[in-house]
């Protein structure tokens, strides 16, 4: 099958402060914002350099889900946990979402994976967001 991932949903409470933090935090750019007036749902698209995007959306009355505080709380709930991004300079990039307003949630450290070095942080609403540095190559 000929596919690949082309963006990560995510519900959120303040549209326009989580996507002035994706933007800031991630170096984001606005691809499509959009509104359903039928159910008052807002979004916006926002894209990586790289590639890869992640979707935002809003809706008037939505109620906080569940979240958890760290990736095992997260793991014992069935459904979405986490997003998760690659990076070649793992202490720096935590350093720096931190510094932009990331909660800590695991330190940089080993990951259960040979040769991966992981980290952890939540956004500003609580949605955990994994860092990965892996050991091979990376390609800009």
């Amino acid at each position: 099958m000929n596919t690949r991932l082309d963006h990560i949903g995510v519900n959120v409470r303040d549209l326009p402060a989580q996507t002035a933090w994706y933007q800031a935090a991630f170096g984001l750019r606005t691809v499509f914002e959009f509104t359903l007036e039928g159910p008052g749902l807002s979004g916006v698209v926002l894209e990586h350099p790289h590639g890869w995007r992640i979707e935002l959306l809003a809706r008037p009355g939505s109620t906080p889900g569940l979240r958890a505080p760290d990736p095992l709380t997260a793991a014992l709930t069935e459904g979405y946990g986490h997003f998760a991004v690659t990076t070649p300079e793992l202490d720096p990039v935590y350093a720096a979402l931190v510094a932009q307003g990331a909660g800590e949630v695991m330190k940089p450290g080993p990951s259960p994976e040979p040769g991966i070095r992981m980290a952890w942080v939540a956004d500003p609403e609580g949605n955990l967001v994994e860092l990965i540095e892996r050991s091979t190559s990376f390609s800009e």
